[in-house]
């Protein structure tokens, strides 16, 4: 069973048989409650972990002590890999959104893996480069971006991550909700609210309940 869950995660993907089952082999399949603090902020960590049901937010506190959501993680997708490989204290929080089935693997194993297998290093700096790219463009939104186009921003980075493309548009099946949309846009929930009405009312995207589309526009 977790040979096949390890297969789903794209820095594994590389692996053959024996590979996986090593990884396999020091894997433990961890249940998480909702709203559990997997990962705390500063704190030492020694372990690393991918997502195979449920889904995860990876936030910050802010100065003024707001929470700041920098991505929300479903199946497949992992978080604590970078104290994995510097030792240094974890960078964020990661707390689950929704009951969540986490394998989790050891720092003293990962490192053997690695040394064992160099393809999953190389792996792993792509991911990390891509999310640098994207703290990076997340902060730079906070910093130029008006409120409207920072939840646009949101709005689209959430469609690239789970959406699909239909005739229509990119249908979102399950969105975050309005307060974890506000988290990640820096604003307030009513904000979230007001701009989401105003976006579907001048055609920009539907909703219903949690499904949203971000409709097509017709360019001509």
């Amino acid at each position: 069973m977790k040979v096949d869950l390890l297969r789903k995660v794209s820095l594994f993907e590389g692996l053959n048989e024996e590979e996986v089952e090593t990884l396999a082999d020091v894997t433990q399949i961890r249940k998480f409650p909702k709203n559990s603090m997997v990962i705390l902020a500063d704190e030492q960590g020694d372990s690393f972990f991918v997502i195979d049901s449920g889904k995860a937010k990876v936030s910050v506190t802010a100065a003024d002590g707001r929470e700041v959501i920098l991505s929300v993680l479903g199946p497949g997708e992992f978080f604590g890999d970078m104290s994995l490989l510097d030792d240094h204290p974890r960078s964020a929080n990661v707390t689950t959104l929704e009951v969540s089935d986490l394998l989790v693997i050891r720092r003293s194993d990962f490192l053997d893996a690695i040394q064992s297998h160099p393809s999953i290093a190389i792996k792993l700096m792509v991911t990390l480069a891509h999310r640098l790219r994207s703290a990076d463009r997340q902060t730079a939104n906070f910093a130029l971006l008006g409120i409207t186009d920072r939840i646009c921003n949101v709005l689209l980075s959430v469609a690239e991550e789970q959406g699909v493309e239909t005739e229509d548009g990119i249908i979102i099946e399950k969105r975050p909700t309005h307060q974890v949309l506000a988290s990640m846009a820096g604003t307030a929930r009513e904000t979230i609210t007001r701009v989401l009405s105003r976006l579907e009312s001048e055609g920009y995207i539907r909703s219903q309940g949690r499904q949203l589309v971000i409709m097509k526009q017709n360019r001509e």
